[in-house]
């Protein structure tokens, strides 16, 4: 009777390079200490390569208007937060220079990208917009928020590094001997939310700052589940980043 094949046996044709080690180190810092910044972008840097990553923007580029985004390659410029917060409180741009504001935060928190390619391009707009999807959203910035966003991220995106986050966070969870069902609730309250939403990539959000907050949600079909993060003390939580 012939042998099993054993995985030891099998032909590996993917090289370990720096950035996988280092993705794979962020996620095993990620279960020991929960959300690290650093570990996030070395986990986004070690599936950026990926053929999963491709076949996500693949997806994201089957619907036209975000095809449109990736071949303008729009970046908008960084949010000068205090002009925002003299805008209508009613608009997207008070309501997340209230949001950034209340969390200590700076719109240029992440790591620098250079931009080459649609994955990189996807890196550098994910980022860029973060909070702006948290304030639309309602998700906090806290862990749970955090994820909740994730999840309605990968129902939106198809994205790799938010299902990478999620069982990384579920699995520190486990670790802490803490209570899963709040997780689990919020996952499903995010992918349900990103489900139902109208394609948030699509949007040029800093072109109408001035936009009723309550406008864009109707526009594109959100109801907030989660308490704005604006409301909450933030200040000790740092950022995820898509």
């Amino acid at each position: 009777m012939s042998k099993p094949p054993s995985i030891i046996d099998a032909d590996i044709s993917r090289s370990v390079t720096p950035e996988l080690l280092l993705g794979l180190q962020g996620f095993v810092a990620f279960i020991d200490n929960g959300i690290d910044i650093n570990a996030v972008f070395d986990i986004a840097a070690a599936l950026v390569n990926h053929e999963v990553s491709a076949a996500a923007i693949t997806y994201l580029k089957s619907h036209p208007e975000i095809a449109q985004l990736f071949e303008e390659q729009y970046i908008a410029p960084t949010p000068n937060l205090e002009a925002l917060l003299k805008l209508p409180s009613d608009s997207l741009g008070f309501a997340y220079a209230s949001h950034m504001r209340a969390g200590n935060l700076h719109p240029e928190f992440y790591r620098k990208v250079e931009l080459t390619d649609d994955a990189s391009y996807l890196a550098l707009r994910m980022r860029q917009t973060h909070d702006i999807w948290h304030t639309v959203t309602g998700f906090g910035i806290d862990s749970v928020g955090e994820i909740g966003l994730q999840a309605f991220q990968l129902a939106q995106n198809r994205s790799p590094l938010a299902v990478m986050l999620i069982a990384a966070i579920t699995l520190n969870t486990i670790k802490m001997n803490s209570d899963l069902n709040p997780l689990v609730r919020v996952i499903q309250q995010g992918y349900d939310l990103g489900y139902q939403a109208k394609p948030f990539l699509a949007q040029k959000w800093e072109e109408a700052w001035e936009k009723p907050l309550a406008d864009w949600r109707l526009e594109l079909n959100v109801t907030p589940l989660i308490t704005d993060a604006n409301s909450q003390d933030a200040s000790a939580n740092p950022q995820l980043l898509v």
